[in-house]
């Protein structure tokens, strides 16, 4: 059988798969992300027709209820989600110990870490928002423990209409986002700098780290093979015991409803969900199984992670239940556009809110 693989940029990706799908040209088996908060997510391809529905899958029944609440849509499972991410400060250990500085657990020692890295020539933090979906990443480290540490309803209280994006301390987060850029933690021009480019600085030492999903360690390890990387919360008051993790199910695969070869897509996606297939995918892309009982063996650079779940001290990625894409494009384009001074987080919380009550 002759399978022909395409890859491209998330923001591509999502932009062009559901041309793809309307247009009858979209792949058998094509990526998907759990929940509502981009133009690939699941509620946003299922609710037109265009996944097939997976409920008949053997693997189905046993996604665990926090995944699949975001890989179904009307109580149908239409994702394959065969991993768990989260988002934190990824340390280059090597470019750490030779900086002599320290992991931060508060917020006010991570202030003093980007200003003591950038006095030492060596930014803390790689940062590459010329592709706009790297913009979210640091604000939602931030909102993680700012937002729902003091109210882990705050989702179910914006569903109900009773909190807003601008009347809660999504504006601390943002006010903490500029604060962390004006003491010298990203290096010069991040939004020159892309995803990969940043991927380069913290792999080989042109910074302390990056803040990422843990995903990006095994490209850091792709460009730095003798590197060792480290992921940690970012710390986001002065409490380490608040400390929260943005984690949740990550990007699967979804099955075109029109599949051309059917059969094999299943089978595909059946293998993904193995223990064999579940367990080789999370190797290589340095997450976590997304079923119990998988015999993973967890990498040490995600002993922080892995045990941040078990203990319950994680939140969703915020995207994930928000009624609609445009929601996640208005907060990308908006934190590109204070970084570059053409416009104020009170703005693009503004911006987010109205998006958020034109529902679905």
């Amino acid at each position: 059988m002759k399978v022909r693989y395409t890859t491209s940029s998330a923001d591509q990706y999502q932009q062009q798969i559901r041309t793809q799908l309307s247009s009858g040209t979209a792949p058998d088996v094509m990526s998907v992300w759990p929940g509502n908060g981009n133009p690939a997510a699941t509620y946003v391809l299922a609710e037109p027709g265009y996944l097939r529905d997976l409920s008949d899958r053997p693997w189905a029944s046993k996604l665990p209820a926090a995944t699949r609440s975001v890989a179904q849509y009307e109580g149908k499972t239409y994702t394959a989600v065969f991993g768990q991410n989260g988002i934190g400060a990824v340390y280059n250990e090597r470019a750490l110990r030779e900086s002599g500085l320290s992991v931060p657990t508060t917020w006010t020692e991570l202030l003093q870490f980007c200003e003591d890295a950038a006095a030492k020539k060596t930014p803390a933090f790689a940062l590459g928002i010329q592709d706009n979906w790297v913009t979210q990443i640091v604000q939602y480290a931030l909102v993680a423990t700012t937002v729902y540490g003091p109210d882990r309803n705050f989702d179910k209280k914006m569903q109900a209409g009773q909190a807003t994006f601008a009347d809660s301390a999504w504006t601390t987060a943002m006010d903490k986002y500029q604060a962390m850029e004006e003491s010298g933690c990203f290096q010069e021009n991040p939004l020159g700098t892309t995803y990969e480019a940043s991927q380069e600085l913290a792999a080989t030492g042109g910074t302390l780290g990056i803040v990422q999903g843990n995903w990006v360690i095994a490209l850091l390890k792709q460009k730095n093979p003798e590197g060792t990387f480290v992921l940690k919360p970012l710390p986001a008051d002065d409490n380490p015991a608040d400390d929260l993790i943005p984690a949740a199910a990550g990007a699967g695969y979804g099955v075109n409803a029109k599949a051309k070869n059917e059969e094999l897509a299943l089978r595909f996606v059946d293998f993904v969900m193995s223990p064999e297939g579940m367990n080789l995918y999370v190797k290589q892309q340095g997450g976590l199984p997304t079923l119990p009982d998988t015999g993973y063996s967890v990498d040490a650079s995600l002993a922080e992670l892995s045990r941040f779940i078990s203990d319950g001290r994680t939140v969703p990625f915020m995207d994930q239940l928000w009624p609609n894409a445009k929601v996640q494009q208005t907060m990308l384009s908006g934190l590109q556009e204070i970084f570059s001074g053409q416009s104020s987080p009170a703005d693009v919380l503004e911006a987010m809110d109205a998006d958020y009550k034109a529902g679905s």
